[in-house]
């Protein structure tokens, strides 16, 4: 995929909920787009960081199908993949998340992904959610847009 050849060494990219539950289910529509990310990210090509909104969110299903397998392999990525960043909320997180949800009427979790992203140094978002809005220090990337 293009887009993912214009990621430079070193990079940090700021991850949301929807590409890593593409990739660990295997989405046969968006599973083809995103595979190349996260293979250069276990080249360690590139540095992610993601909230812990993100574990919250893609654990929900499989602990409600009873599925500990699934959950736990959620949890094992995102909590142990080298290159891979989970990060708790912390004040500062909360404060730009507030601001952010001021100026743009975000829901709270999108908020808190884009203060994560912009308070580790992402210069990218991945996404795959149109409501997140166009900001001048941080490229958001919708996998929407790169299907063919």
């Amino acid at each position: 995929m293009e887009w993912v050849k214009a990621l430079k060494q070193g990079q940090i990219v700021a991850l949301d909920t929807a590409p890593l539950i593409y990739f660990i289910e295997e989405h046969p529509t968006y599973l083809p787009i995103v595979v190349d990310f996260f293979e250069k990210l276990d080249r360690g090509e590139i540095k992610v960081v993601t909230s812990v909104i993100t574990l919250s969110e893609v654990l929900v299903v499989p602990l409600r199908n009873g599925n500990i397998q699934l959950a736990q392999q959620y949890r094992d990525i995102l909590l142990n993949v080298k290159g891979l960043t989970t990060l708790e909320i912390s004040v500062a997180i909360a404060e730009k998340a507030a601001h952010l949800r001021s100026q743009y009427s975000l829901r709270t979790p999108d908020a808190i992904q884009i203060a994560t992203a912009l308070l580790n140094n992402a210069t990218v978002l991945l996404t795959n959610d149109i409501r997140f809005p166009v900001l001048s220090e941080l490229q958001i990337l919708v996998l929407d847009n790169f299907l063919p």
